[in-house]
């Protein structure tokens, strides 16, 4: 992990040579969510425990022409803001709590996507204009 700009945003070390290829975005749900939610995932890829919440590292881009429930963290980058301290001032540290036996980081978007709706409440809900849902992103090809 490393801090990154003054946003306060932590980025998660994921582990393993795969994630260069594709880009390292994170899905961040409530813990309370976490056993349930990686229990249905047909696929697991790497996942922390950090601020109260688990995240799933999915590939970069992820959230292109999806709108995520509202109880879920996009980060892209896998940057998550910095969590508060932890008991006697020590800095809180991101735990990774899965990594796969393949070295796969990643979790399967859209399955984590419609599951992630469903645990919610939400109606899943997407925009075919991927270049509208970028916002102007320039990676949005």
């Amino acid at each position: 992990m490393r801090r990154t700009g003054p946003g306060g945003r932590l980025r998660l070390a994921v582990p393993g040579a795969g994630a260069a290829a594709l880009g390292c975005d994170a899905v961040g749900v409530p813990e309370r969510l976490g056993y349930d939610v990686t229990a249905r995932l047909p696929r697991v890829g790497c996942v922390f425990a950090y601020g109260g919440r688990w995240w799933w590292i999915v590939p970069g881009g992820s959230d292109l022409g999806l709108f995520w429930p509202p109880a879920v963290d996009y980060a892209p980058g896998a940057a998550v803001s910095l969590a508060a301290a932890g008991p006697g001032g020590a800095a809180a540290v991101p735990r990774l709590v899965h990594r796969p036996a393949d070295g796969v980081p990643y979790t399967p978007p859209i399955p984590l996507y419609l599951l992630l709706c469903r645990r919610t409440g939400t109606e899943p809900a997407w925009s075919c204009d991927v270049a509208g849902a970028a916002g102007g992103r320039s990676d949005a090809a």
